[in-house]
């Protein structure tokens, strides 16, 4: 059997724990997934609106999300637009829900 090596004191034992915690340093915590920002647009401008006006009534199903990706527009922008369609009768409404109301050419 190899020798017995001498018991540390307390005091030896909290100093070697308190030095080998702050080698180690805080935790780094991870930054997650980052995704990228869309730049859509806030405001139409007169080329978007009249390529908006003659577009959207041609497809086959309009909601919020759908304009938004096809014109790069902002989602309040698409429900207001959505909302000025419906009204002028160029598109109907199939699904009327709060939170996703969903049309169609009429």
């Amino acid at each position: 059997m190899p020798p017995k090596q001498p018991q540390k004191s307390k005091a030896q034992k909290a100093l070697a724990a308190a030095s080998s915690s702050r080698s180690k340093g805080k935790k780094k915590w991870s930054k997650g997934k980052v995704r990228e920002k869309k730049n859509y647009a806030v405001v139409l401008s007169p080329e978007l609106y009249k390529k908006l006006f003659a577009g959207v009534p041609k497809m086959k199903m309009i909601t919020v999300y759908t304009m938004v990706e096809a014109y790069k527009i902002n989602a309040s922008v698409a429900r207001r637009c959505i909302k000025e369609l419906a009204s002028k009768g160029k598109i109907k409404c199939i699904s009327n829900h709060s939170r996703m109301p969903i049309y169609t050419k009429a």
